[in-house]
């Protein structure tokens, strides 16, 4: 098993985010590309002392950006999670 810090990347702090974590208790999170839902789940529950019901996982692929001299690269792609937490635990987003 891997290391907590090494599936869970960040908090994806976005509006849409914070809408989510109020009515429905879920919480975005950047993930590691190759991490899958037990290790998800294993993870957040380390970290942050909470109990985890559910973990939906999504791809998102990287945008396409323009170089100085006209050529296109992009960014890399990433992984989210989005983690339902059970009802009366709550994460600090401070």
């Amino acid at each position: 098993m891997r290391a907590p810090e090494l599936v869970v990347k960040r908090l994806d702090l976005t509006e849409k985010g914070a809408g989510l974590s109020e009515k429905r208790n879920q919480y975005f999170f950047e993930v590691g590309r190759d991490a899958n839902k037990i290790e998800i789940k294993r993870a957040v529950e380390q970290l942050f002392k909470v109990s985890v019901v559910k973990v939906n996982t999504l791809t998102r692929a990287g945008k396409a950006k323009r170089n100085r001299r006209g050529g296109i690269g992009f960014r890399p792609d990433w992984k989210r999670a989005i983690v339902t937490l059970k009802e009366g635990d709550k994460i600090d987003l401070t």
